[in-house]
């Protein structure tokens, strides 16, 4: 099934599940407890990102060949960063390239987001994917000048700005996707495809992150994973790096779950 969050006409949010001929039946109740697709339709006057995450969660460095375009050698365990919860942008709605702390190197990172379905520690391999309630289109937008140059050797800086994690265009329930690390995963940069690729290149796959990140750690309901890029980004382009602008337009399609659009203009 296909959810979506949404503003109806009068401005109320609510959860909905999509059709294929884009009809939206009103969910009722809590889609990470009970819920119900009631027969009621509704009009979508906004999509918003499929859902408000508790806390997100990055892995980096997790496709072979993005390893190999970034000259580094493959991790031996998951690499974890952290994205603030400001960072969620709606479907449509603009990336914006900060300003008051300037970057000229905005990158773009398609990546295959898990969403936690229930509160989960110390969760094996095996059980990993029992703890999940569904897949999105995720854009892992980073400032690579401060993330690498400026960030004292962190990650988070560059990470962490306003509209840097777009999500949607829906969650993806998990009945509708076994296999997780068995899809394509591209962006479009106005159109050119320039990442065209599939998750079976992780190097650490769904229920590996989610045993890793879980152990001695709870990751509640609602706790958004993003699992790794592959290669392709802006920052790794030849001759010359090929950095976000205002104007563009950038596309994360995956495989089964949908297509996930946002220009980008300056803060």
């Amino acid at each position: 099934m296909k959810i979506i969050r949404y503003l109806d006409a009068a401005g109320a949010v609510h959860f909905g599940s999509e059709q294929p001929d884009g009809t939206v039946y009103r969910i009722a109740g809590d889609i990470f407890r009970d819920y119900v697709v009631t027969p009621q339709h509704d009009h979508v006057a906004k999509r918003l990102a499929p859902i408000e995450p508790r806390q997100i969660l990055g892995v980096g460095l997790n496709y072979r060949h993005h390893a190999k375009e970034a000259g580094m050698k493959e991790p031996e365990l998951p690499v974890l960063f952290v994205k603030g919860v400001n960072t969620l942008q709606n479907p449509g709605d603009p990336i914006l390239i900060p300003t008051h702390l300037p970057s000229t190197e905005v990158d773009y990172e398609c990546e295959l987001a898990v969403v936690i379905g229930r509160n989960c520690k110390n969760v094996s391999r095996d059980d990993a994917l029992d703890h999940v309630l569904g897949y999105m289109c995720a854009n892992d937008v980073s400032a690579r000048d401060w993330q690498i140059k400026r960030g004292g050797g962190q990650w988070c800086r560059g990470k962490f700005f306003d509209t840097f994690c777009p999500l949607g265009p829906c969650l993806v329930t998990t009945d509708d996707i076994p296999d997780p690390n068995a899809l394509k995963i591209s962006t479009r940069l106005n159109g050119e495809t320039v990442q065209d690729w599939t998750t079976a290149d992780m190097i650490f796959d769904v229920p590996r992150i989610i045993e890793f990140l879980s152990a001695s750690t709870t990751l509640p309901a609602g706790t958004v994973i993003l699992t790794g890029t592959p290669h392709g980004v802006g920052m790794a382009a030849k001759p010359v790096p090929r950095w976000l602008k205002p104007g563009d337009e950038v596309t994360i399609a995956i495989e089964n779950v949908g297509e996930l659009t946002n220009p980008v203009a300056m803060e």
